[in-house]
């Protein structure tokens, strides 16, 4: 085990000075350079063996000039690397110097439900001033993570990597790695933001759309003054696409703000892994490096046919593994930029220390369309007042609307008189797109879309009308950009899979909330008001479908489970943890729950899932139960 302390500036002076000279010396360097200083070395501290310590504390935490306050593991922010290895058994002494509770949940590991980590459902917490020990072993090989299941403590920096190298030969050939962790930071207490986010749903969002710049009509203003006016009719954001913003956060990359300037070195001609890890709070990134292709070769941990692209998005909680191959003596820019086009986190991939490229500007931000609304799988083709022409309208336009599925829209009429006087008003115009439509007479929370179990109340503002399976998408805002952009449909696992068996059951799970008053739920119950787990027979084969009701894209993670996301490869799905669910979308999954014990699944973006939007899972009968 070691642990590494901050590098002495003159001896980090001489470092850079070395590093000018070739990369054969780096390996003489110290493993970490003090956050926020300079030229940062691309190493994190590492611990490995079969006995870790971990001591959650408090420190200050400096980016950008600035210092905060932090919740750390052994003084560093992120947490140290845990490197292991497939095989053997691992003992993590976690000891908790806080003044209350506190957790590890080792994010993406198969292990036994009482080292899962999550207070209330899998162990009790680890008391202030106590150690708890975690023992497992380790059944598997890939990148993961770790991080608190208590309270707000991952946004305040309780994260860190963990890598597990395989037992045998890697599939996967490399000369270097680097392992790059995403996260989002705030100097305001995640407390005061879920606050000021229950008082104003948008508290932080400053790209709303203005009377000053339609006028001005920037690249980001796609919407015509009848589309505006319909969203205001419905009193509805199409810029709310993130709740948490750069309005408060810095986005990170290893602990490093984007002026910092975080440096992964390689020499030209090699095949660089990086293995990139999103360990934001509330952020989904979109991940590229200008000028330098990345082939994909992991998702969640697990291996899949190799596929080339230039950009990809990553929930929460995501991880990818991705080859670069720089040809060049030269730098190039690693840029994650915020769903919401916000912000940006920046580092640098060179063949030296202290070299940069040119950062990119941020992009224009995203708006949503009428089919993160929902509407998705509506055909309007034989309705009345419908042209007919925007069959080739853009995404999110009327084009695949099903109004078989019109039982949705209360137009206070007959279905006919209904259908024709909200139709015949539709503007299609040169976008195809549902412009005019006088939209006051739609029924947005109309309970027969949805089973009885699902509690439409206070805290569930829509009901998809027409979701679709969007996972042949790239993710909001990435539809047009001018390059391959990875979508789930692209994944196909690189072995197949034991279970061939089909699913004998189907279990649809539906993500409510309300956005402007920040609630959120699973089948409109929050955790707290104790809904029935979701429960699965041992070894039992399930198709899970998970249908997303809200404009908001999440994350939607299972505890101690791989599942295989469905998308069209039968036999060799991707095998993954987390996946991101698109708003008026649905994503099913095929499950084998092959691990006994109660586990939490829930929404990634952790001020959801304290909101509201989590579950638990009963996977039953337990090791030495009853048959």
């Amino acid at each position: 085990m070691t642990n590494t302390l901050a590098l002495p500036r003159r001896d980090f002076l001489r470092a850079t000075a070395l590093g000018a000279a070739g990369l054969g010396l780096a390996g003489l360097f110290p493993a970490w350079a003090q956050t926020g200083s300079p030229g940062l070395l691309s190493t994190l501290p590492t611990l490995t063996g079969e006995d870790i310590r971990l001591r959650v504390a408090h420190s200050p935490f400096t980016v950008g000039g600035r210092t905060g306050h932090a919740i750390t593991l052994n003084g560093v922010l992120p947490a140290p690397l845990i490197r292991l290895r497939e095989g053997q058994n691992v003992r993590l002494h976690v000891e908790n110097a806080l003044d209350e509770d506190t957790s590890i949940h080792w994010h993406g590991l198969i292990l036994p439900f009482q080292m899962d980590g999550v207070p209330g459902i899998s162990f009790p917490g680890i008391k202030p001033r106590t150690t708890f020990t975690y023992e497992f072993p380790i059944k598997q090989n890939g990148t993961y993570w770790y991080h608190s299941h208590s309270g707000l403590q991952e946004q305040q920096g309780h994260y860190g990597p963990m890598i597990i190298d395989p037992a045998g030969p890697d599939p996967v050939a490399y000369d270097r790695e680097h392992v790059i962790v995403l996260s989002d930071w705030s100097f305001m207490h995640p407390h005061q933001i879920i606050s000021k986010l229950k008082a104003e749903g948008g508290y932080f969002n400053r790209q709303k759309q203005t009377l000053a710049g339609m006028l001005e009509g920037g690249p980001e203003e796609q919407m015509s003054p009848s589309e505006r006016l319909m969203w205001g009719k419905m009193r509805m954001d199409p810029t709310d696409i993130a709740d948490v913003t750069a309005a408060t956060y810095t986005y990170l990359i290893n602990g490093h703000g984007p002026q910092e300037n975080w440096t992964g070195l390689f020499r030209p001609g090699e095949r660089v892994r990086l293995r990139i890890i999103n360990s934001g709070a509330m952020t989904i990134f979109n991940v590229r490096i200008p000028g330098l292709p990345m082939t994909v070769v992991s998702a969640d941990g697990q291996n899949v046919r190799p596929v080339a692209v230039e950009e990809f998005q990553i929930g929460a909680a995501e991880t990818y593994d991705v080859i670069v191959q720089p040809t060049e003596d030269r730098a190039f820019t690693f840029v994650a930029e915020s769903i919401d086009r916000s912000g940006m986190g920046r580092a640098t991939l060179a063949p030296r220390l202290g070299m940069s490229a040119p950062v990119p500007p941020l992009r224009p931000r995203p708006t949503l369309s009428m089919k993160d609304m929902g509407m998705g799988g509506m055909d309007h083709g034989s309705m009345p007042g419908m042209d007919g022409a925007s069959a080739s309208g853009p995404p999110g336009s009327m084009a695949n609307m099903d109004h078989r599925s019109m039982a949705g829209m209360d137009h206070g009429g007959s279905a006919a008189a209904g259908s024709a006087g909200a139709m015949a008003g539709m503007d299609h115009g040169s976008s195809g797109a549902m412009s005019a439509m006088d939209m006051s007479g739609m029924n947005m929370r109309d309970k027969s879309l949805v089973p009885p179990s699902v509690k439409v109340g206070v805290g569930v503002d829509s009901i998809a009308m027409a979701p679709i399976d969007r996972t042949g998408e790239p993710g909001l805002g990435l539809e047009n950009v001018g390059h391959k952009v990875l979508t789930y449909r692209d994944l196909v696992a690189l072995t197949p899979h034991p279970d061939k068996r089909a699913p004998t059951r189907s279990v649809e799970v539906h993500l409510t909330g309300n956005m402007e008053r920040f609630m959120w739920s699973i089948d409109g119950t929050k955790m707290s008001e104790n809904p029935e787990p979701i429960r699965f027979e041992r070894n039992e084969r399930v198709r899970v479908t998970m249908i997303n009701h809200s404009m908001m894209t999440h994350p939607m993670h299972l505890h101690g489970h791989f599942f295989e996301v469905v998308n069209g490869h039968t036999g060799s799905h991707p095998l993954k943890h987390t996946v991101n669910v698109l708003p008026g979308g649905k994503v099913s999954f095929d499950l084998t729950a092959d691990a006994p014990g109660d586990w939490a699944f829930h929404c990634h973006l952790l001020m959801h899932m304290h909101a509201g939007m989590m579950r638990v899972v009963t996977v039953r009968p337990l090791d030495g139960d009853a048959a």
